[in-house]
């Protein structure tokens, strides 16, 4: 038997190389899109745009604020298109990130250590903003906020159209700033508009509701939001799942034990929420975003492994509004209204 060499292919920029995941089949409906780092596809798009559009130039200083994978996205932007870069960054960027992203020549601000989201997001900002009255040339990437990062999953979506087979999709993913879903999505609408998109939360997040719940290692986590992102567009989610820390952990730590696949808890909570969206409705393909690596939650998810709840016995409540939402897991259809919908307001906030 023959086997024939594959393709090999020299890229000229670290940055081509990562963007591009690795589709696993995870069951017979249901396709991780593993990354080392997603925003790389953000980065990379609202950097060439700005670059072209003359917003930015060379040898000019980018700031904004990250916890963790935009900051290593948009140092490797900089890198390859020569700019400067400045990331005040949250307390939860662990030594390995910070390294990183000091090599790369990227002046680092970090926050104190805090277990309140909501002091170290508001602090980041107040930091932009100090930097920006300071040195009026930098310029502010706004990931929370610039629906430029939208751009570069065009790219990515034309990657898994060519990839996956025809028929419905379902893309399930953790909300975060709202581009890195709500970006895939737009882009597979323009194929077809009956692609549905899944947003994950943790309870905590302000983003869709749920801020009148307390857990911090999940929402730490970084992939829901004490404060308001404008790039969320809460009218592209079909349907929208809110776990705790516990239910990640347990996703992650059964996806490396079930897959081999060492991801991070953001991709754990998709997955498990995919495979209950799977179970529903077989016949559409489904498509869990794996963000990044497990590595920065070594400690908090892996090394706790034997803590780690069975995932097959997980199962949500399904609510039909805010009011009904209670941990450790919920889902609700959310029909791609806007947050401010009065049916998806909790009745006290209504009648404040």
């Amino acid at each position: 038997m023959t086997v024939q060499a594959p393709t090999a292919v020299v890229h000229e920029h670290i940055t081509d190389a990562i963007k591009t995941p690795s589709l696993i089949r995870l069951s017979p409906n249901t396709v991780l899109v593993r990354f080392e780092t997603l925003k790389v596809y953000a980065a990379l798009g609202a950097v060439r745009h700005l670059l072209d559009a003359g917003i930015i130039r060379k040898g000019q200083t980018l700031v904004d604020s990250s916890s963790g994978i935009y900051a290593l996205a948009l140092a490797m932007a900089c890198n390859r298109y020569g700019l400067n870069c400045h990331i005040v960054a949250s307390t939860t960027v662990d030594a390995t990130m910070r390294a990183q992203l000091e090599v790369l020549g990227v002046t680092v601000d970090q926050m104190p250590p805090s277990e309140d989201l909501r002091l170290d997001q508001r602090g980041r900002v107040a930091r932009v903003r100090e930097l920006l009255a300071a040195h009026p040339d930098m310029h502010w990437m706004r990931q929370y906020h610039d629906p430029v990062h939208y751009l570069g999953y065009s790219e990515l979506a034309g990657l898994l159209r060519a990839a996956l087979p025809a028929g419905p999709l379902t893309v399930v993913g953790s909300v975060g700033t709202g581009a890195s879903t709500g970006g895939l999505a737009q882009a597979l609408r323009r194929a077809d508009p009956a692609t549905r998109l899944v947003g994950v939360q943790p309870f905590g997040s302000i983003t869709f509701g749920s801020d009148r719940f307390t857990d911090p290692d999940a929402i730490i986590a970084g992939i829901g939001s004490a404060i308001p992102f404008g790039n969320v567009r809460h009218d592209l989610y079909d349907r929208v799942h809110w776990m705790n820390f516990e239910h990640a952990r347990a996703a992650a730590v059964g996806l490396l034990r079930e897959h081999a696949v060492f991801a991070g808890l953001s991709t754990g909570a998709a997955h498990l929420a995919a495979r209950w969206e799977g179970g529903r409705d077989p016949a559409r393909t489904h498509v869990v975003i794996g963000a990044d690596t497990g590595h920065r939650y070594v400690a908090k998810v892996f090394a706790a492994h034997r803590d780690a709840l069975d995932p097959a016995g997980l199962a949500p409540v399904e609510i039909g509004s805010l009011d009904e939402l209670a941990p450790p897991w919920s889902t609700m259809d959310w029909q791609r209204r806007g947050h401010a919908h009065p049916d998806l307001i909790p009745a006290q906030e209504r009648a404040s």
